[in-house]
């Protein structure tokens, strides 16, 4: 195992040998009970000197600068990083025991070991705030080295890791050495706790529904297929949780919603991942008009609790989330973006104008699909600002209530914000004959060849049965809004563990 070792992780083994024959313990068991943050140090030494007399932090050492009877070390913890200032004379006050500082500081001590320090707080002549160590405690000695990371006095880092292989495979050193990482979670954290408050103070209640699911309802999107031994059947990981969220509608709940780890077995890009968050409520005796009104309350809210601005800067645009929100039917965005009215067309008008448009289209696709191949196409990216694309054909919506006025299309629109769909809402269908006649309709799409079609859930058209009061329900895709927020350019930056391919040589604990 340890055959494919580099010089210095070969170096490292032997440190800790040696620290093992000197009696140190490199992973020793007891608490070391800290009272202080690098931050708070920072932020309030200066104003109360006499709380930073006897402190006790720890964290991973981050640079080690040796001057001989003295040293000036680095430690980052949780908040930040802040100077250490490290004597012979205090760490070792018997001239005969010099183990401790000899030995282990100089010789043994590692940039990425995490140790426990206690000393107090004071000023260099340089002006930088410091810690004057009294005694330290190895915690845990690192093995393999730090990619090194330059770091200015202000915090500003440079000739960062970069390489996205590296960064996502091993999160864990892409945190440590990557400080804006590790903020862009700290921002996602807010997003959701924002949302969570808005829905909380508007009386809406969390819920939990199930992930694995005989029958995966409540989208177009191939699922996972796993298996029950017990009960020998087949199971799906969840698509989407609609159908479970409605069911507590019918049962008599009013406002309900879940932050649900969702799964599509589909393709991996830039704004997709097979294992996602979603965010989705549903609200009885309210339609779509409601709920647009209230994703603009909520979207402002969410800009200003992150950035105290509904102005947000996402790449080199700058995106206002101030309400009202554009609002454009589906037809009149392709029509603008595309010269062409479809919305009197058949299938087969639909696909001579997408081969007009040279887009890629197959057999199995229906009227639905083409719909939204031409606007995924030709008109999605158009749309910066926040924009609601409303009043989609019936066809491309089988969970969406009929249009009161419109004949042929459903109460439905789409939020699109810097040319991505951000959220998906509808008048929710509580007709259970029509619920009916529209899973049958996938069904023929299913035996065309589409395999994103959806299943008919029986179940749910019971529950149907039973009555669902009018309801408004929508779902979020809480990892591009944190994009969004976050001014992250891909997914993958703001999953903590994206999916990735096998390392070539996933038994070899050693990467390269």
């Amino acid at each position: 195992m340890t055959t494919n070792l580099s010089e210095q992780e070969q170096l490292r083994r032997q440190k800790l040998i040696d620290l093992q024959n000197a009696g140190v313990q490199a992973y020793p068991a007891e608490e070391f009970s800290v009272n202080v943050t690098a931050h708070d140090i920072k932020e309030n030494y200066e104003r109360d000197k006499l709380n930073y007399k006897d402190i006790s932090i720890a964290g991973r050492l981050m640079s080690i600068r040796d001057m001989g009877k003295a040293c000036f070390a680095v430690i980052q913890d949780s908040t930040g990083r802040i100077q250490l200032y490290i004597r012979k004379d205090d760490i070792c006050p018997n001239p005969e025991d010099t183990k401790l500082y000899d030995l282990v500081w100089k010789k043994l001590m590692d940039i990425g070991d995490i140790i426990g320090v206690k000393g107090y707080v004071f000023t260099t002549k340089m002006g930088e705030i410091s810690i004057h160590v009294t005694s330290f405690t190895l915690l845990s000695k690192a093995l393999k080295p730090l990619p090194i990371v330059k770091t200015d006095a202000d915090g500003n880092s440079f000739d960062e890791v970069t390489d996205p292989e590296f960064r996502y495979r091993q999160r864990y050193v892409d945190l440590i050495i990557n400080p804006k990482v590790k903020k862009t979670f700290e921002q996602r954290t807010k997003i959701i706790t924002s949302i969570r408050n808005f829905l909380n103070d508007s009386g809406a209640l969390e819920v939990d529904t199930p992930v694995l699911q005989a029958i995966p309802g409540g989208a177009a999107a191939r699922p996972f297929i796993t298996h029950h031994n017990a009960l020998d059947i087949p199971l799906y990981l969840r698509i989407a949780n609609e159908l479970y969220l409605k069911r507590l509608i019918v049962g008599g709940f009013d406002w309900v919603y879940e932050f649900s780890r969702n799964f599509r077995n589909e393709g991996m890009d830039r704004t997709h991942n097979p294992e996602f968050t979603v965010l989705e409520f549903y609200v009885a005796y309210k339609d779509y008009f409601w709920m647009m009104n209230t994703t603009e309350k909520l979207l402002e809210k969410i800009a200003n609790d992150l950035h105290g601005t509904t102005d947000v800067v996402v790449g080199d645009k700058t995106i206002s989330f101030a309400a009202p929100f554009k609002r454009i039917t589906i037809y009149d965005a392709i029509k603008e973006y595309t010269g062409i009215d479809v919305s009197t067309m058949n299938e087969a008008e639909l696909r001579d104008v997408c081969k007009k448009l040279h887009l890629e289209i197959d057999e199995s696709m229906g009227k639905a699909k083409l719909i939204d191949t031409i606007f995924g196409e030709k008109c999605e990216g158009n749309f910066i600002q926040p924009t609601f694309i409303t009043d989609y054909p019936v066809e491309m919506s089988p969970l969406t209530k009929k249009h009161r006025s419109k004949e042929g299309l459903v109460e439905r629109f789409e939020l699109m914000i810097n040319g991505k769909e951000i959220a998906n809402a509808y008048s929710e269908l509580n007709d259970p004959i029509d619920q009916r006649e529209r899973f049958e309709d996938q069904i023929k799409l299913m035996e065309r060849g589409d395999d994103e079609a959806m299943f008919i859930d029986y179940d749910f058209l019971r529950a149907l049965e039973y009555g669902m009061p009018p309801t408004a329900g929508i779902g979020f895709g809480i990892d591009r809004l944190c994009m969004l927020l976050t001014n992250q350019p891909s997914i993958q930056d703001v999953l903590l563990f994206p999916q990735m391919r096998p390392e070539k040589k996933a038994e070899e604990v050693n990467a390269d």
